[in-house]
């Protein structure tokens, strides 16, 4: 039985890894911010339901205190909240932006650092912190989300090296596009400026074209995962990431070695 910190459960991976979990009998303190979004979820005295903003830092340490003391100890650490702000980087205003960082990176640093001195006593854990193939490469209309998630894998990949001694595993997941209501009712949307209703009107066609994916067939592969001896430190989800990875790690390396002849003037 594996013990399980969820944030975000209350839809898409954060409920669908929820429930896969219990469902196969282990524990979950599974955190939204309304109650009543969990009170569904299967488990029993095996589910500890959890309300939690995880901008709140001081409320993200009385949940991961909670969430220890009533099992005992984490062995799944899931930082899923999160949402997608869609607008162009003029169109955004300083609130929309300061919300994005709040909620998609500096609560995945909060519940980080929560659950740190629990799995570093154990010296056992595996963090999994939910970015996005948008982790990688940018879109237009997604610049301010982009920005979110690579602060978090930045901050991820030192974590990794930090905490790998001590016994503790992290693995940044990147999925695709699936159908988690990221881009429905928990998005944010910016006021549009006319200017760039070309480039707006393109994204809108190409995602439209796209049929995204049940977040449900992501449920035995994240199990997998959790149970591996040696996870990785970045894994996709689904088949999607792997040609936008590859077409922009190339563009990147033919970039770099076209102006290698100037830079090394430096």
């Amino acid at each position: 039985m594996k013990t399980w910190f969820i944030t975000g459960a209350s839809r898409g991976f954060g409920r669908v890894w929820a429930q896969a979990a219990l469902e196969r009998g282990d524990q979950v303190a599974a955190t939204a911010r309304n109650l009543d979004d969990l009170k569904d979820l299967p488990g029993g005295d095996r589910l500890l339901p959890l309300e939690l903003d995880v901008t709140d830092r001081a409320a993200v340490f009385a949940a991961v205190g909670q969430a220890a003391n009533t099992f005992g100890r984490l062995d799944v650490v899931v930082n899923n909240a999160g949402y997608g702000l869609f607008g162009m980087i003029e169109e955004t205003t300083e609130q929309q932006a300061r919300a994005q960082l709040e909620t998609n990176f500096f609560g995945a640093l909060w519940v980080t650092q929560a659950v740190l001195p629990v799995l570093r006593a154990q010296r056992s854990g595996h963090i999994l912190q939910v970015s996005s193939i948008g982790g990688i490469a940018a879109f237009p209309t997604l610049g301010l989300y982009n920005a979110s998630k690579w602060a978090l894998e930045g901050l991820s990949e030192a974590l990794a090296a930090e905490v790998a001694p001590l016994g503790v595993n992290v693995t940044i997941v990147e999925p695709g596009p699936y159908g988690t209501d990221w881009s429905g009712a928990s998005a944010v949307h910016t006021d549009p400026i006319d200017a760039y209703k070309p480039i707006r009107e393109a994204r809108r066609s190409g995602a439209a074209a796209r049929t995204p994916a049940d977040p449900a067939v992501t449920a035995d592969v994240v199990l997998e995962l959790v149970d591996t001896d040696e996870p990785p430190l970045r894994m996709f989800l689904g088949s999607y990431p792997y040609p936008v990875a590859e077409k922009t790690y190339a563009e990147r390396l033919a970039t770099w070695n076209a102006w290698r002849p100037l830079a090394e003037q430096a």
